[in-house]
């Protein structure tokens, strides 16, 4: 059996996977706070920037999985927030800790209970977390959500090292997905102009029609993972396929 479990399941890119990956026979599991209509999914409502329930959740999940026969299987950080969009001066404590928990903290949590709940299966065993061209370019009025996705480059890459050493070790890797047209790219062109001076960019690349569509990217993504085209630690865009 293939397994994959997505989190933010429910909209945008981890919906599309979510569908994608359950049209090819996988055993999807999605965690995400809304339930929605997703055939064959599993979705388990969990809200994943709250410590405790996270953890208790995931552990209870990898404890049912480990009561299957395992071909494969993937752990998808998907979930995350863009937060405010403005100078870091003009943003609010608590949203600067909200994002970087749920865009940074809980991949890292996610992904250690994974790599341990794991342990015990000889079988590809994998995570992806879906990063973004922001973790290299520095966006102003991005600088939190741009600091948080350059964390997910760098836990990707030390994941692998350390698992690059071991017998069973799991494969970890970054994608970036491009531009998608999702309710992030709402929330960027809803922006004021003084508060993210490359909103024209956005708008533009809405009205030309240059915007990705979610089942795209998971398209190209379910390619990449199921073709083996990565390395232990790459980290990719998807515009490169």
């Amino acid at each position: 059996m293939n397994i994959i479990i997505i989190t933010g399941g429910s909209k945008g890119i981890g919906k599309a996977l979510a569908e994608k990956y359950a049209q090819e026979d996988y055993k999807v599991y999605s965690l995400s706070r809304s339930i929605v209509d997703l055939q064959n999914v599993t979705q388990i409502s969990v809200d994943l920037s709250d410590t405790k329930a996270t953890h208790n959740t995931f552990k209870m999940l990898l404890d049912d999985i480990k009561k299957l026969e395992v071909t494969s299987i993937t752990l998808v950080n998907n979930a995350g927030r863009l937060g405010t969009i403005a100078n870091l001066e003009n943003i609010s404590s608590e949203d600067i800790a909200k994002s970087i928990h749920l865009n940074t903290t809980t991949p890292l949590i996610l992904s250690s209970l994974f790599i341990e709940g794991t342990q015990h299966l000889i079988c590809k065993k994998q995570i992806i977390s879906i990063s973004s061209g922001a973790a290299v370019k520095p966006y102003e009025g991005w600088s939190v959500y741009c600091t948080s996705k350059a964390a997910i480059d760098m836990m990707t890459k030390t994941i692998a090292s350390e698992q690059n050493e071991l017998e069973h070790g799991v494969q970890c890797n970054a994608i970036y997905p491009g531009v998608v047209d999702t309710n992030m790219q709402t929330h960027i062109r809803s922006t004021d102009k003084k508060d993210f001076k490359n909103l024209q960019r956005f708008i533009d690349l809405k009205e030309n029609d240059q915007l990705y569509t979610p089942k795209y990217v998971a398209e190209t993504i379910f390619n990449i993972d199921t073709q083996n085209k990565l390395q232990n630690g790459d980290i990719v865009d998807i515009r490169d396929f």
